[in-house]
């Protein structure tokens, strides 16, 4: 499994160590870690990738190398914000440019833009599928995602919004009633990626340099044991992994 964990503003240091905990629990599972998309070799080498990540941009060659990746019949559980591509503009707001249709199409979402954090409901759009069977309506307090969405999707969890983001974004206006993907998987080529948008968390200092220091940290759907069910979940489809952790394949 090759695990990319880093970007800007949150707190990756907390996470990567509650993902790795979580790879841990798989014994069958050997984790290379990096920072961004670089070492297409390593990646080519693994049978599974994981990411969180914000605003890490893949070069144009890694990003065909991330697509081939998957078209070969691999797996990627992409978590939070490795979708996003943030870009100030002279007025100080924040775009999402489509700069890197390869990824963001591989991905099958680009983030844009969310509402303040709030508390919200997520409920399951398709209760057959193993990845959410046996999960109910939840409540957590996140990120709701507002992303342009490039399917088909296959979307197991979903919630609602239909309102304005926050002020520092330039797509404000999401009024439309829509479900907004939680959770998601898109096919590509004899692979797939499987998509969860939840998973925000910050620390007091990761807004630098924008903030010298953030007012509280926030955990997010970590502190759910519904999230943390949903990971496990996603970690054992990625590695091919039976629902116990029995091997259904080799996985590095």
């Amino acid at each position: 499994m090759y695990f990319v964990v880093g970007g800007r503003y949150h707190d990756f240091d907390f996470a990567r160590l509650q993902i790795l905990g979580l790879l841990h629990e798989q014994e069958r599972i050997r984790v290379r870690v990096a920072e961004d998309y670089a070492d297409v070799d390593a990646i080519g080498a693994a049978d599974a990738l994981i990411s969180y990540t914000c605003d890490v941009l893949p070069s144009a060659a890694q990003q065909e190398a991330l697509a081939g990746f998957v078209a070969s019949g691999r797996r990627w559980f992409a978590l939070h914000g490795t979708n996003s591509i943030l870009q100030w503009n002279d007025s100080g707001k924040v775009d999402a440019p489509d700069s890197m249709p390869v990824l963001a199409r591989l991905l099958g979402s680009q983030f844009v833009a969310h509402p303040p954090l709030m508390e919200f409901e997520v409920r399951v759009s398709d209760p057959s599928h193993p990845l959410v069977k046996g999960i109910e309506t939840f409540r957590v307090t996140d990120e709701i995602y507002l992303s342009d969405l490039y399917g088909p999707n296959h979307v197991l969890l979903e919630t609602r919004y239909n309102g304005k983001a926050r002020g520092e974004f330039v797509r404000r206006e999401w009024y439309s009633d829509e479900p907004r993907p939680v959770l998601y998987l898109h096919e590509h080529g004899a692979g797939a990626v499987l998509y969860l948008t939840l998973g925000h968390c910050r620390g007091r200092y990761d807004m630098q340099p924008l903030l010298e220091e953030y007012p509280q940290v926030e955990r997010c759907s970590w502190e759910s044991a519904i999230y943390q069910e949903l990971l496990r979940r996603g970690i054992r489809w990625a590695a091919r992994l039976g629902e116990h952790g029995e091997a259904a394949g080799r996985a590095a």
